[in-house]
């Protein structure tokens, strides 16, 4: 079995010291192992990314020599390599795991999240969700989607 490393940098900023480092421990990782090294970039926060930061960390990349076997410019059949383009495949599979009964829709605001967090803070325990919508009933669900909250899906574990 061939060893695949990737790295997936956000371009939401410039590449910055600590990814470099990342970079660069795969990059030798995958080239000890005779495997492959993966760029795929990291672009689902709209707000934030912009395509000046994207050439900017390729640029980077090239001139420290970190060249990649699969990614953006070199392609590859593991793709596309921008997160973005790779929506439909993570809904179909999204689907299917909230089909199988293995995730769940999530309405929790960050706010109620957040005051969850603290809570648990405050208690001396760790702070993870709580499974708060795990086990909500259709009416529970409705009257969120009427709200108008935007659901996440949650890994049933």
């Amino acid at each position: 079995m061939q060893i695949r490393v990737r790295f997936a940098p956000s371009p939401t900023g410039e590449l910055h010291i600590g990814g470099v480092r990342t970079a660069l421990f795969n990059w030798l990782f995958a080239r000890h192992h005779k495997g492959r090294f993966i760029l795929r970039i990291e672009d689902t926060d709209i707000l934030r990314s912009q395509e000046n930061f994207t050439n900017s960390i390729i640029d980077n990349l090239k001139w420290l020599g970190l060249n990649w076997d699969e990614g953006p410019e070199v392609g590859g059949e593991y793709g596309p390599y921008f997160q973005s383009q790779r929506l439909a495949i993570y809904k179909k599979y999204a689907d299917y795991l909230l089909k199988e009964g293995k995730a769940y829709f999530c309405y929790c605001t960050p706010e109620e999240l957040e005051l969850r967090k603290k809570q648990m803070q405050k208690e001396g325990k760790p702070p993870v969700y709580d499974g708060h919508c795990r086990n909500l009933s259709y009416k529970e669900r409705e009257k969120f989607e009427r709200e108008g909250r935007k659901p996440t899906v949650r890994f049933k574990v």
